[in-house]
Parts: structure tokens; C-alpha cells; sequence
């Protein structure tokens, strides 16, 4: 059996992590903030807007702003030339 996390980056999907700032329902004029993380395809973000389209329609608490980060994890390799040489004595 293989991870679900797994072949959702084989498609192409990466680690994405927002910060949800909003204000409080009891407390309008407090901030709060709320960390999401998922698997979701960049640039469009369908996972994250279909989450906030989720929050807008039943959590009471109103977005002030939505930070992004979005990493592939699963990606071709990268090398660099080194110059120098490493001995161990």
C-alpha cells in the first residue's frame, strides 16, 4: 500500500502551508491566527480555496488575510560543482 501524501506529490501537488488570520466572533476586534497545511497544486491552490470557501460559509470568525507558502517536495535533483578537495588524515 502506498502513502497517499506520496502519490498526490507525484502528481505534481506540493506542501502547502497558509496562515489564516481572522477576527474573532466573540471578540470582533481580536485577530487570531489559524495554521493550514495540505497537499495542494500551485499556482491555483484548489485544496486551499475550497477550504476558504468552506470557512466563508459555515465558520463565523471573518478573514482579514491569507498567507501562502508552497513547497514541492518531490523534485528533480540539483548539483553544483564543487571546487576543492576533502581529505580525512
Amino acid at each position: 500500500m502506498t502513502d497517499r501524501a506520496f502519490l498526490v506529490q507525484l502528481d505534481g501537488y506540493g506542501l502547502t502551508t497558509a496562515e489564516i488570520c481572522y477576527f474573532m466572533p466573540d471578540h470582533p476586534s481580536l485577530l487570531q491566527i489559524y495554521a493550514w497545511q495540505e497537499y495542494d497544486a500551485a499556482p491555483d491552490f484548489p485544496v486551499l480555496f475550497d477550504f476558504l470557501a468552506h470557512w466563508r460559509r459555515e465558520i463565523e470568525g471573518e478573514i482579514r488575510s491569507v498567507r501562502i507558502a508552497h513547497e514541492k517536495v518531490i523534485r528533480p535533483a540539483s548539483w553544483r560543482l564543487a571546487d576543492g578537495v576533502i581529505s580525512w588524515e
